[in-house]
């Protein structure tokens, strides 16, 4: 399979749907082609028939020019749990660690940073956590992947951390009771499950007497990123 995953990533083309930074590409740097949207072409990852998509859920097609087919790189690089990033001041596509170990899934290539909430952000948790009765106990995510950032905290059906490039979501309530899915367990001992209710993929794990449920909305952090971050979910600090 690493053999198999190698020569795929090695065919992918870094200007689809990589993300929204394509037009920081230098005009004198792109060369007009003729090609084709090969709609005839499926995938299968891992013996499972996939399709890919881009951020919003719409389905990509490869491209083939002169007898070359060019994947969509962030599509493949998270069905395979490969991190990819952009680098725009390099104009490099990054696909594993930028120090050369690509190993998908290797704890070396994930680098994590404390989320440090302000008084007013814990007040705040901790009075979104007190509005469930018998659910008063604030918890939170206390790392994330470097590059995100914390941005607000919410009520619904629990209390969900708004992130740049994740949302955790804790609640009475497990999400994944409904869905087929594949077991994982977390570096915390917790057992948890992926599933997909949708196109992005969701993570659930019994964490006390609550259920937590991560995900990436736009796709930027991989379900191993995810994972991580899931093992550092815990009863906020005073």
């Amino acid at each position: 399979m690493k053999k198999n995953k190698t020569m795929i990533i090695a065919t992918m083309v870094f200007g689809m749907a990589i993300s929204g930074t394509a037009g920081v590409y230098a005009g004198t740097n792109l060369q007009k082609i003729s090609a084709y949207l090969n709609h005839g072409i499926g995938f299968k990852v891992n013996g499972a028939a996939y399709t890919p998509v881009d951020n919003n859920g719409k389905a990509l097609a490869p491209i083939t020019y002169n007898n070359t087919t060019y994947l969509p790189v962030r599509a493949l690089a998270d069905a395979l749990d490969v991190p990819v990033t952009f680098d725009a001041a390099a104009n490099q596509v990054i696909l594993g660690s930028s120090s050369g170990n690509t190993s998908g899934g290797s704890s070396s290539v994930i680098t994590l940073k404390a989320i440090e909430y302000t008084a007013a952000q814990k007040e705040q948790i901790t009075k979104a956590f007190a509005a469930f009765e018998g659910f008063e106990t604030a918890y939170a995510p206390t790392q994330m992947i470097s590059g995100d950032a914390f941005k607000q905290v919410g009520s619904g059906d629990g209390v969900g951390f708004v992130f740049k490039h994740m949302i955790v979501n804790i609640s009475p309530r497990d999400y994944s009771f409904d869905y087929e899915g594949t077991p994982v367990k977390l570096a915390n001992g917790a057992e948890g499950k992926w599933y997909t209710p949708s196109d992005v993929p969701m993570l659930t794990f019994k964490l006390d007497d609550r259920y937590v449920t991560l995900s990436s909305p736009d796709k930027a952090l991989s379900k191993t990123q995810l994972e991580k971050v899931a093992a550092q979910v815990t009863k906020l600090a005073k």
